[in-house]
């Protein structure tokens, strides 16, 4: 199976910077992709981890501060990180500019839905109690790290 998405057919979704690309049922169960733009000062995604994923980030532009573990790195244009299942991360833009990020989960559970919902919190148009109540569904477990509390 081959599967192309151009730029232009990508699903936007401005509140939240994702750009939707190709998900599980599209890519018979194997992966499912977006493209993140990260803006300064703005959190990317608080602690969390994926039992089932692995999460692949692949810097396209600027710099991400990613806690892995109780680790906090830098990563830069070109950089490649691999996020083993159960394993706490986060991510934020790093320095002044933009950062803008691919990210492919492998054994992942259907995400797409995951990210409306995010884009539908972050327009005051439901309640992130709502996003809370997905942890099972998407695979997406927030947990608490004091690394990324004090970084």
């Amino acid at each position: 199976m081959t599967i192309l998405i151009r730029a232009a057919e990508a699903e936007e979704l401005s509140a939240s910077g994702v750009s939707l690309l190709a998900d599980v049922p599209d890519t018979d169960g194997h992966l499912t992709s977006h493209r993140s733009i990260f803006l300064p000062g703005k959190e990317g995604a608080p602690p969390h981890l994926h039992r089932e994923a692995a999460e692949l980030f692949f810097v396209l532009n600027g710099s991400l501060r990613v806690l892995t573990g109780e680790d906090l790195i830098e990563l830069h244009q070109g950089d490649f990180l691999h996020v083993a299942p159960n394993t706490p991360h986060a991510f934020e833009a790093a320095g002044t500019e933009p950062a803008e990020v691919l990210f492919v989960l492998t054994h992942a559970k259907p995400r797409f839905g995951y990210y409306r919902l995010l884009e539908r919190a972050y327009r005051g148009e439901t309640d992130w109690s709502e996003v809370a109540k997905t942890s099972d569904l998407y695979d997406n477990h927030y947990v608490e790290s004091p690394t990324w509390q004090h970084r």
